[in-house]
């Protein structure tokens, strides 16, 4: 009898890790989300501002595949019995597809979750869309390529806001020189004002307090400074790591639980030389093609072949008409060649629009 692999998330990396399960085994695949739909979460930004979003239902974008699809909330998983718990019964596997993604961490700030908005999922972006819809002043905490893809889509698409970037490290310190440049243009553009080397110390329902003890008015917080797991991989006894992040060894396979696999976000996920890789759609994509193909081997009784992959660039939105494409070397590190402009915009667009075209044959090249 042919094995039973479940799949647990269909974001980019769950959705495409199950199609391929089926594509590439024999197995039998089913794929459990709590929701209908595929959210393009590159594009909260986007649905927060009132953008709509392609509608995407999960039926068809697998249907003709041989994957099975159950809409239903994971609410535990036994290792031991191989079984995910769901709100509506259990399912029993015999290899798990962990795949449960990421959300932003309001966690370690007073007062972040109860007065902090997020873009990292859609019922959050649409929350944001309300609050935005009598805001005067918005505070965007964090500078990662999250908080700057917010900050800008609020500032072209509301001119009457008043948009603030906070950030702990410096601002745009992961470009380079070049890219730092061409950010400022665009925040000084759209008026973006910027407080970096700030740390948040509160969320108040007016703003934010900094460790100077300064208060920074706000009507809105967008909070992007971090993100984390949701804890069913640690509380079902998987080992994981200090954020709760399934440890994997070079086939993406749990160092704990050889019956598990972990893709994307979820996952601690390192190449052969032990760098640890970035959570982001351009790590998840690839780097879950090559986990699922190392599957098929392994059910074939090959060897699977370790993770092998590397960086090539950063897309960057600012906004709908300007873009940043930050050039990095195989380790992530900035080079000094950028693209910038509606040029880089177009360019960030056709990456986000093939994103959509992978899930929907994720056989293609991925990186």
């Amino acid at each position: 009898m042919a094995e039973h692999i479940v799949v647990v998330g269909a974001g980019y990396a769950g959705l495409a890790a199950a199609k391929l399960t089926a594509r590439w085994t024999g197995a039998r695949v089913t794929l459990v989300n709590a929701r209908d739909r595929f959210v393009e979460r590159v594009r909260l930004h986007q649905l927060a501002t009132g953008q709509p979003l392609r509608d995407l239902p999960l039926a068809d974008l697998v249907a003709g595949t041989g994957v099975e699809l159950v809409v239903d909330r994971v609410t535990g998983i036994d290792v031991g019995t191989r079984k995910v718990q769901l709100t509506g019964g259990a399912l029993t596997y015999d290899r798990l597809i962990y795949a449960l993604g990421s959300h932003a961490d309001v966690t370690g700030v007073p007062g972040a979750a109860e007065h902090a908005h997020s873009v990292s999922t859609q019922e959050d972006a649409e929350e944001l869309a309300k609050a935005l819809a009598n805001a005067r002043t918005v505070a965007v905490t964090g500078g990662g390529l999250t908080g700057v893809e917010a900050a800008t889509e609020l500032a072209e698409a509301r001119p009457d806001l008043t948009v603030l970037l906070v950030t702990g490290g410096g601002f745009g310190e992961a470009l380079s020189d070049k890219g730092r440049r061409h950010l400022r243009r665009v925040f000084d553009r759209l008026g973006i004002r910027v407080r970096d080397h700030a740390d948040v110390t509160e969320v108040r329902a007016d703003g934010l307090v900094l460790a100077t003890g300064e208060v920074v008015a706000a009507d809105t917080v967008v909070w992007t400074a971090g993100f984390r797991v949701p804890d069913l991989a640690a509380e079902a006894g998987l080992a994981v790591d200090a954020r709760g992040r399934v440890l994997v060894d070079h086939t993406a396979t749990s160092v704990s639980h050889p019956d598990v696999m972990a893709v994307g976000d979820a996952a601690v996920v390192k190449r052969r030389d032990g760098l640890e890789l970035r959570m982001a759609c351009a790590t998840s994509l690839p780097t879950t093609q090559q986990a699922v193909r190392g599957l098929a081997r392994r059910l074939n009784g090959r060897e699977p072949v370790p993770l092998d992959f590397r960086y090539h660039i950063q897309c960057i939105s600012l906004g709908r008409r300007d873009g940043l494409i930050q050039f990095v070397d195989a380790d992530d590190n900035p080079k000094e060649r950028v693209l910038t402009g509606r040029l880089a915009a177009r360019v960030k667009e056709l990456v986000v629009r093939g994103t959509v075209m992978f899930e929907r044959r994720p056989t293609l090249p991925a990186g």
